[in-house]
């Protein structure tokens, strides 16, 4: 068995609150794709998000995830990176090929850096090595749907403004000036933490921690090259908002 703790999620006691239920933006229940070749894995993941309210599909190798994909449009994927067919890395590339810009969370046996660095930078959002809990897997799906356009159906977030850039928490929109920012969910986090904090100085080791909850092991590459990416979305064309310093880290702040 792949799941250390193979419980479904604790309902709430009569003691402590109840968690808000995510839902989309029109009130009906989170999609999920759960996408792995082992049915018994399938099976009890589909059923713990089930527990949650959200509506889930499945698949067993890549081709049919990506098929899948298409026609239920799903708000989330788990995505194992060892498939039949072709490979997971192969499954979110033909994802991201047709535009969607879904938060995918990875799962596989496969425990080295490189590997989570591999999936992170090819636009996965999320990283869960097996043996893994399903109680850890629910929460870090959550957090990813809380990033994208699924919304807590009782959240009011404000707009988040440094300089011309305006952050909207609600609707997920990013604007600089009069232009229109598309992100993914990974980069809106990022940017969304340094806006958070602007004029301070937020070391790799900070953002790691904040944006993916991992520890690398002093392997910082997805940092940068996430802060790349902002970069060529954020500051193309205008004055730089976000900094580079030595040593030390990144920093947001009003261009001059």
């Amino acid at each position: 068995m792949t799941i250390e703790n193979s419980r479904l999620p604790s309902s709430p006691s009569a003691s402590t609150a109840p968690r808000p239920r995510l839902s989309r933006a029109d009130g009906s229940p989170v999609r999920a794709l759960v996408v792995d070749d082992e049915p018994t894995l399938t099976d009890l993941l589909s059923m713990a998000l089930r527990y949650e309210g959200w509506d889930v599909k499945t698949a067993s190798d890549g081709r049919s995830a990506v098929t899948m994909a298409r026609e239920f449009k799903p708000d989330v994927i788990v995505l194992d990176v060892m498939l039949p067919d072709i490979d997971g890395l192969a499954v979110l590339n033909r994802v991201r090929a047709d535009g969607a810009e879904v938060p995918v969370l990875f799962l596989t046996a496969k425990d080295s850096l490189d590997d989570r660095i591999a999936g992170l930078t090819a636009g996965g959002d999320d990283y869960v090595t097996k043996p893994f809990s399903l109680e850890e897997l629910v929460a870090r799906l959550r957090g990813l749907l809380r990033r994208s356009t699924v919304l807590v159906t009782d959240a009011v977030d404000p707009e988040v403004v440094v300089g011309d850039l305006v952050l909207n928490e609600d609707s997920h929109e990013v604007r600089r000036g009069d232009d229109e920012i598309e992100l993914t969910a990974t980069e809106f986090e990022l940017l969304r933490f340094l806006m958070r904090n602007p004029r301070r100085v937020l070391s790799k080791a900070q953002i790691l921690d904040r944006v993916w909850s991992y520890d690398f092991g002093g392997r910082s590459s997805v940092v940068e090259i996430y802060i790349s990416y902002l970069r060529k979305k954020i500051d193309a064309g205008k004055s730089p908002m976000i900094h580079t310093v030595r040593g030390a880290g990144y920093m947001l702040k009003t261009a001059p």
